[in-house]
């Protein structure tokens, strides 16, 4: 479960090879419950045309205790659309944040519902790769979720997770990146750049980020971008070159 910005750590599984997981009735209920909270947020936002997924274990089904509901809106747009969209429908952010992982990386904007509950949109735009990292860990659509689809999709033990009508079956990616990344309909990049990251991660512990914000209540997300790049080079240059400034 998240804290704040923080996550419980979740080690990397490296060779398991074919295991089928069968669920209990409590984790189908799970799942149907945080679906359920996704949907409302996620019709708030397709009501004022956004074209928002959910990704993750609520997408592949895999959910447990402390999985979280994570909402992208997956294309660089306005902060005022977002926040105009969830005030309609009477939703009050628990948080809001700037996060940047690399000074290569786009910066991302976050709206946290809740401990759990977190809407996401680039304020920069995305790379190919930072878009497929939602199809590598499993995404749906609003009319998906509604068609009762699961996905599947790579969680952070580097398990690619494949439905079934009983649950799952569970498989190391390690040794079969191309197979995982035809699968998913994604490029090979992607799946080494999740590797590496979540192989270093499980080393060395979590890795810093190369920006991380938070924002008032009152405050708007761009005007608080641009009084950061006023102090920071780095910053400032990525977001001239975005045509951010």
């Amino acid at each position: 479960m998240k804290i704040g910005w923080f996550m419980t750590r979740v080690k990397v599984v490296r060779f398991v090879d074919g295991k089928r997981v069968k669920y209990s009735r409590k984790r189908w209920q799970l799942l149907k419950n945080l679906r359920e909270r996704a949907v409302k947020v996620l019709e708030a936002l397709e009501a004022q045309g956004l074209k928002p997924i959910v990704h993750g274990s609520v997408a592949r089904g895999d959910v447990h205790d402390g999985s979280d509901i994570d909402i992208v809106i997956p294309y660089q747009l306005p902060s005022y659309v977002v926040e105009t969209a969830l005030e309609t429908y009477g939703f009050v952010p628990f948080k809001k944040m700037i996060s940047q992982a690399t000074p290569s990386h786009a910066i991302k904007a976050h709206i946290y519902m809740d401990e759990t509950t977190t809407i996401t949109f680039p304020l920069t735009p995305l790379s190919q790769l930072e878009r497929e990292f939602y199809k590598f860990s499993g995404e749906l659509r609003l009319s998906e979720i509604f068609e009762n689809k699961r996905v599947p999709g790579v969680d952070k033990r580097l398990m690619l997770i494949i439905p079934t009508e009983e649950g799952h079956i569970e498989r190391s990616i390690i040794g079969i990146e191309r197979e995982v990344a035809n699968l998913l309909g994604i490029s090979l990049g992607i799946v080494e750049e999740r590797k590496s990251i979540l192989l270093k991660r499980d080393e060395v512990g979590r890795t810093g980020v190369f920006l991380r914000r938070l924002v008032g209540r009152g405050q708007c997300f761009e005007e608080v971008l641009k009084e950061l790049a006023k102090t920071n080079s780095i910053l400032r240059k990525k977001l001239i070159e975005c045509g951010f400034l």
